[in-house]
């Protein structure tokens, strides 16, 4: 079956656009879920993923609900289940860097997505 580019898109659009709608007018929420979806490319690149899911863990107030997201947008596409911190630890150097590299192509696709999407969400996300 040949490669369909829609295949990151999609499930990063469908995965924002719940989000979004599920937080309503919440617009300090809103600000902060923007700002770490836009985020999520340089972090992965310069933290890793397991830097990435401990801040899952450690962020309140709407900024982990992207990085969430994000995660269970990688483990649909790669089909790599229970991405907790555990397993992402145990892989293998070959697996954890062909899921960073994945990471940062949906990552990139969430930095997109999230500008269509939160389009009228202006404002500091502080």
């Amino acid at each position: 079956m040949p490669f369909d580019p829609r295949s990151f898109g999609t499930p990063v659009y469908n995965l924002l656009s719940e989000l979004k709608n599920q937080t309503g007018d919440n617009l300090a929420r809103l600000r902060k879920q923007k700002s770490m979806a836009q985020e999520l490319y340089t972090y992965l690149s310069n933290w890793g993923l397991m830097r990435l899911k401990a801040e899952a863990v450690i962020l309140r107030d709407g900024r982990e609900e992207p990085v969430t997201r994000f995660f269970a947008c990688l483990e649909e596409i790669s089909g790599t289940p229970n991405l907790n911190l555990e397993n992402l630890k145990n892989l293998s150097a070959d697996e954890y860097l062909g899921l960073t590299g994945l990471g940062l192509e949906i990552a990139r696709e969430f930095s997109f997505w999230v500008s269509a999407i939160y389009r009228d969400v202006e404002g500091e996300d502080g």
